[in-house]
């Protein structure tokens, strides 16, 4: 899969870079992005934990063919992810078996099982994570 999304075959598909908590070595997976309210965001069902090696360094590279960025992260509290997360299971089919909550659920159904998935927002490194807080 890795190979194919590195060559851009995979529709909105992106390799997620992260290093790992405790051995340093980078760790590459296939992840699908969301665009949420203007900012991005990712959420990956539950199993290994490539969140424990983002949480630690606070940042990931996403790479799409030859485009590589990196971004600093910010976990989504668990209240604010059931709309990232319903968006998320409309985008990536693939996904759907380890969700609960079905396509056409309510938001809360999915908020409801937002404990049991990663969500991120990923802002692009040199930007302001909080534009809107400036001067505050």
């Amino acid at each position: 899969m890795s190979a194919l999304v590195r060559l851009g075959l995979v529709p909105r598909c992106y390799l997620l870079t992260t290093t790992g908590r405790k051995t340093g070595k980078p760790r590459t997976n296939p992840v699908v992005p969301v665009e949420h309210t203007g900012g991005a965001g990712w959420s990956r069902p539950t199993g290994p934990c490539p969140g424990c090696g983002m949480r630690a360094t606070g940042r990931v590279r996403l790479t799409r063919w030859r485009d590589t960025r990196d971004y600093l992260i910010r976990e989504i509290p668990l209240g604010e992810a059931g709309p990232v997360l319903k968006q998320y299971v409309r985008i990536a089919p693939a996904t759907r078996a380890y969700f609960q909550a079905q396509m056409d659920s309510a938001v809360e159904d999915f908020a409801a099982e937002a404990d049991r998935h990663l969500v991120f927002e990923l802002t692009p490194v040199g930007e302001d994570p909080h534009p809107d807080r400036r001067g505050r």
